[in-house]
C-alpha cells in the first residue's frame, strides 16, 4: 500500500469510523461524523488560519470545497449569530464540508451561544474529526487540491467504490460558475458597520458621503461593513444585474465582490457589465473573485492553482512601495500575470510563490487585490485600501464636470 493511502484515523478515535473521506485517487480516510448526515462531492482544500473558522466556513468563496483545518483545536470557542459572513442566512453558501484533527470540545468564550456540532449540523456542513489533517495537508500540497467526497453516517456503513467513482467522476471547479449559487436573489440596502468591543456591530448615521454599489459575486459581510463604516450608501446587486441598472443608480463608485468557482465561468455575464462600467469611468474596486473578473475584463487570463492560497498569515509586496502586508487570501484560482496588457499595472504579488495579488488601470480609478483586506478572519494590514478606494470615489465626485452637472 502506498503512503498515500495509509492516511488513517489519530490514535485517539476509538469507536468505529462514522465518516470517510473518499478522495478521487482511492484514498480512504476515516474519522469521527460530526455536523450534518449525508454525503457531498466537492474540493478539498487546507487553511492555515489560527483564528476565525466560523467566518471561513461561512464566506461564500469557499462554495464547492471542504476545508481542511491544519490548527488541530476546532470549535473550542463556539459558535454565535454575529461571526457569519456569508449575506443570506437562508442559502447558507460557504464550506460544504470540514475536516478536524481533534475532537469538538465543549464551548468556552463569552460570546458564544451554541455548540459548533450544533451549528454544524443547523447550516448543513458534512464533518469528520480524528484525521491526521498534517498527513492530508501534506499530500494536498504535493498533488493540488483534490476531488473528494466526504461522508457521515452515525451507523459506520459506507459505499466505499460508489464514493470514489463519484469522487472520481466530479468535473471539478474548473468551468463552474458558482456566483450564480451564492449571490442575493434582489437589490438591497447595507447598514451595518464594523464590530467594536464590546458594543458589537453598529449602524450608519447622518447622511452618507458616497454611494457604492457593490456586485455579489459572493460577497463576505464584512467588506460591506467597512464600506458602510466609509460614510457610504451601500447598495447590493444579484452577480448577473446589468450596467444599464447599475448605472441607473446613480453611484459614486462601484465595487466587485469576492466569489466562488471559475472566474472565466462567471465571465460570460461579469465581463461585458464591468466593461460598460469602465466605459463610464466610474471608480472600481475589486476583491477576489472580483479582482480576477476585473483581470478578465481588461485583456487577462486566469488559470488554475496548484492547491490555491488559503489563511490568515499570507505575506504580500506592494511592489509601488516595497511594503509588506500579512493578509487573509482564499482562492484556488489567479490572474496571469503575463496576460496582462498594456496600461494594467501589476501592483500586488505573493512573497509565497510570486504570484499576482492585485492590479490597477493606468490613469483611471480603477484598482483591486487578489486577498481580502477586510480581513475576519485575519490581519487588519490592508484595511487602509478601503479608505483608498473612498479617496479615490471623493476625488471623482469633485471632477469639474461632474461638477458642473
Amino acid at each position: 500500500m502506498s503512503q498515500t493511502n495509509e492516511i488513517t484515523t489519530a490514535p485517539w478515535t476509538k469507536n468505529k469510523a462514522t465518516a470517510v473521506l473518499v478522495l478521487a485517487d482511492g484514498t480512504v480516510i476515516e474519522g469521527t461524523g460530526i455536523g450534518a448526515v449525508g454525503q457531498v462531492v466537492a474540493e478539498v482544500c487546507f487553511n492555515t488560519a489560527l483564528t476565525g473558522y466560523q467566518e471561513i466556513l461561512t464566506d461564500p468563496s469557499y462554495a464547492g470545497q471542504i476545508v481542511t483545518f491544519t490548527f488541530p483545536h476546532i470549535g473550542n470557542i463556539g459558535t454565535n449569530d454575529e461571526d457569519v459572513e456569508d449575506l443570506n442566512p437562508v442559502s447558507r453558501s460557504g464550506a460544504v464540508g470540514t475536516i478536524l484533527k481533534a475532537d469538538i470540545t465543549n464551548p468556552s468564550n463569552y460570546r458564544s451561544s451554541a455548540h459548533f456540532a450544533d451549528w454544524l449540523e443547523k447550516r448543513g456542513i458534512i464533518a469528520m474529526s480524528g484525521v491526521d489533517t498534517r498527513a492530508l495537508t501534506a499530500l494536498i500540497r504535493e498533488k493540488g487540491a483534490l476531488n473528494a467526497v466526504i461522508a457521515h453516517n452515525p451507523e459506520g456503513v459506507f459505499d466505499i467504490p460508489a464514493l470514489t467513482q463519484m469522487a472520481k467522476s466530479w468535473s471539478g471547479l474548473v468551468g463552474l460558475d458558482l456566483a450564480e449559487d451564492v449571490t442575493s436573489g434582489q437589490s438591497s440596502s447595507w447598514t451595518e458597520t464594523p464590530w467594536v468591543w464590546d458594543e458589537g456591530y453598529g449602524a450608519t448615521a447622518g447622511e452618507p458621503t458616497m454611494h457604492i454599489v457593490a456586485v455579489d459575486y459572493g460577497v463576505k459581510r464584512n467588506i460591506l461593513r467597512l464600506l458602510a463604516g466609509l460614510g457610504a450608501k451601500v447598495t447590493v446587486v444579484p452577480a448577473q444585474t446589468d450596467a444599464a441598472t447599475i448605472l441607473s443608480m446613480n453611484p459614486d463608485g462601484v465595487f466587485l465582490s469576492n466569489g466562488p468557482g471559475d472566474p472565466a465561468a462567471t465571465a460570460e455575464y461579469a465581463v461585458p457589465v464591468i466593461q460598460d462600467l469602465l466605459k463610464a469611468d466610474l471608480p472600481i474596486f475589486g476583491i477576489c473573485l472580483g479582482h480576477q473578473i476585473l483581470a478578465l475584463a481588461l485583456g487577462g487570463k486566469t488559470v488554475k492553482m496548484h492547491q490555491g492560497h488559503h489563511g490568515a498569515n499570507h505575506p504580500v509586496q506592494d511592489r509601488l512601495t516595497g511594503k509588506v502586508e500579512i493578509v487573509s487570501m482564499n482562492h484556488g484560482f489567479a490572474v496571469d500575470t503575463q496576460t496582462l496588457p498594456e496600461g494594467v499595472e501589476e501592483t500586488h504579488v505573493s512573497l509565497f510563490d510570486g504570484s499576482n495579488c492585485g492590479l490597477s488601470l493606468a490613469g483611471k480609478p480603477v484598482f483591486s487585490v487578489q486577498y481580502h483586506p477586510e480581513a475576519s478572519p485575519g490581519s487588519q494590514d490592508s484595511h487602509a485600501l478601503f479608505r483608498r478606494f473612498a479617496d479615490l470615489v471623493t476625488s471623482h465626485q469633485r471632477k469639474p464636470e461632474l461638477a458642473a452637472n
